[in-house]
């Protein structure tokens, strides 16, 4: 494998050695020290707790005034020069602390890699956006087994399989495939079984395909994790064998392998929360674990060593040095680092002006709660994805007035990338059949559903609303939360009054949840730099690199820890 050059921010900070990633980190630590009580600040409380207050004045006013498009690349780092000097500071050192994340080519990391295109056959069921990262990811894989001489392939949090069958009858892999849930490894099975029929009409001779085996098992640690992949490839003679294994800790089924295991790799896309740290903490541990490709996801749901009653090690923080500095996140922090900066920057102002709305209905409700139901708000409750049913209903609108003057296709086709389809591969029929189909397209519903709903010639006459359309979505908004929290009604005339009050400061959600999201990157940053930091501590026999794979605009989690063994039987080291 060839040296591949450490990615490094504006800021001129390295990750190439453990005291540069430690320095970096340390910077970090001291901004977000510094800016804790807005990372702290949950959008839900923000007419309850008056939050636009903790910012400058200055600044609110400021960006008050600021069209949405400038909201909308400000945690890009973007600024103007008419702002105050503290706040382009904050927006052009907050960016300059943060992992680069364009994405680059692999080649300069695996020179010979190979990536093969997925065909419409292993296509069946991906969006774009899956089939970008599968994409990439599979060649990925397939370049780092074979460079370290590894014979299998796990894919830890596997899903329905997409990565394992990529590998499997793309590029001829042995895979283990390992997942929590037992009707993934059906979904798997079944789907590896039509794609197996498709291959076998392609093949020459004698040649024998291989079938990902499925493991279903909820890995609770590392121990659990390191324990399942060795047992799960005891037995050499079964590559070709689809086979699926249920472990489950509390009956005892998982033993130490009695016999030597073959070289292997760790691959894992998306593996959530602390099952991504558990992969690392396996490839450190186990000597049969040659190489490891790990992009992490949701943040949020890591575990904490200050704010977890756990027996097994914390998800957060990993390295020593990290443990030492005694920065705390907690939950509300860590879900700011889910945030995507190339997420914002691709949003267009309509679609931002209703996440704007959307943020202001649910505090706008918590005020409700706050006044009718005090128990029920101090409980924090959940009231589901309600921005997602909203979205479904304008959605729903829009169809229908396009659908009584006969301009169907015309939505339909109007995405440049491809057409909006059910998941069933047709065109959408009714409105409801449209509006599930757009959420099921992430870019689309994260940025572009404007231009692919609204690029016909009709504009919504909903997405710029009046103040008495507000309050009406408002109140639907209302009712149905109430409902799910099993709530009575309130009169409308008590949610108006609530509605007078707050919408004053409606205009400084936006700038705040700007402000806000600015500090997500620098949160995952920290946590990545210091998962790589953790392998970092463990010597010279590592070599480790942080490397964007994918597209961040379409996949925001495109951070790999690309990490092997020097004791490998590497090619071109």
């Amino acid at each position: 494998m060839a040296a591949a050059a450490a990615a490094t921010p504006a800021g001129g900070y390295s990750c190439e050695t453990a005291e540069q990633t430690r320095e970096w980190m340390e910077a970090i630590a001291a901004f977000l020290r510094l800016h804790r009580p807005l990372l702290e600040a949950h959008v839900v409380n923000f007419f309850k707790d008056r939050l636009w207050e903790m910012v400058d004045a200055e600044w609110m006013e400021c960006l008050r005034r600021e069209p949405v498009e400038s909201l909308l690349v400000l945690p890009s780092g973007c600024v103007q020069e008419h702002w105050p000097s503290a706040l382009r500071d904050f927006v052009v050192t907050a960016r300059s602390l943060v992992l680069p994340r364009e994405q680059k080519s692999p080649r300069s990391l695996l020179p010979d890699l190979h990536v093969a295109s997925i065909n419409t056959v292993l296509a069946q069921g991906m969006n774009s956006k899956k089939k970008h990262e599968i994409e990439t990811l599979a060649g990925i894989v397939h370049a780092i087994t074979k460079s370290c001489g590894a014979k299998t392939v796990i894919d830890v949090g596997s899903g329905q399989g997409y990565l394992a069958q990529a590998l499997s009858f793309e590029y001829q892999l042995p895979v283990v495939a390992i997942d929590a849930s037992s009707h993934h490894a059906t979904v798997t099975n079944t789907r590896a079984e039509r794609i197996k029929k498709h291959y076998a009409a392609k093949c020459v001779g004698k040649q024998q395909l291989i079938v990902p085996r499925t493991v279903t098992c909820h890995v609770l640690c590392s121990d659990t994790l390191a324990a399942v992949t060795l047992e799960a490839c005891q037995d050499n003679h079964a590559e070709h064998v689809p086979e699926s294994k249920i472990f489950n800790e509390s009956t005892q089924q998982i033993e130490k392998p009695n016999h030597s295991i073959p070289p292997l790799v760790l691959a894992g896309l998306h593996a959530c929360g602390d099952l991504s740290v558990n992969m690392l903490r396996v490839f450190v541990s186990c000597k049969q674990v040659k190489a490891l490709i790990s992009i992490g996801c949701c943040y949020n749901l890591l575990s904490e060593e200050c704010h977890e009653d756990t027996k097994t090690c914390p998800g957060f923080p990993m390295s020593k040095a990290a443990k030492l500095s005694n920065l705390v996140l907690g939950r509300s922090i860590r879900d700011v680092g889910c945030q995507s900066a190339e997420r914002w920057r691709s949003l267009t102002k309509d679609i931002a002006i209703q996440n704007f709305d959307i943020h202001a209905f649910r505090a706008a409700f918590q005020m409700v709660l706050e006044k009718h139901f005090p128990e029920v708000s101090r409980s924090s409750p959940s009231i589901g994805r309600q921005g997602k049913a909203l979205r479904r209903q304008r959605l729903r609108k829009v169809m229908e007035s396009h659908m009584a003057i006969g301009k169907i296709n015309e939505l339909s086709y109007s995405t440049p990338k491809e057409q909006i389809m059910t998941k069933d591969g047709r065109l959408p029929t009714n409105p409801d059949e449209f509006a599930v189909a757009v959420d099921c397209r992430p870019e689309l519903s994260a940025g572009s559903v404007d231009s692919a709903v609204f690029g016909a010639s009709i504009v919504p006459d909903d997405i710029y609303l009046d103040k008495s359309q507000k309050f009406t979505l408002f109140k639907d908004f209302t009712v149905s939360g109430l409902g799910r929290l099993g709530c009575d009604l309130v009169e409308d005339v008590s949610l108006l009054e609530i509605w007078k009050d707050v919408q004053p400061f409606m205009e400084f959600i936006g700038p705040f949840w700007c402000l806000r999201t600015a500090l997500g990157p620098l949160v995952e940053t920290y946590i990545l730099l210091d998962r790589l930091l953790f392998i970092q501590e463990q010597g010279s026999a590592i070599e480790a690199y942080l490397f964007p794979l994918f597209d961040p605009t379409m996949s925001p989690r495109n951070m790999a820890i690309i990490a092997w063994k020097s004791s490998a039987n590497l090619s071109n080291a």
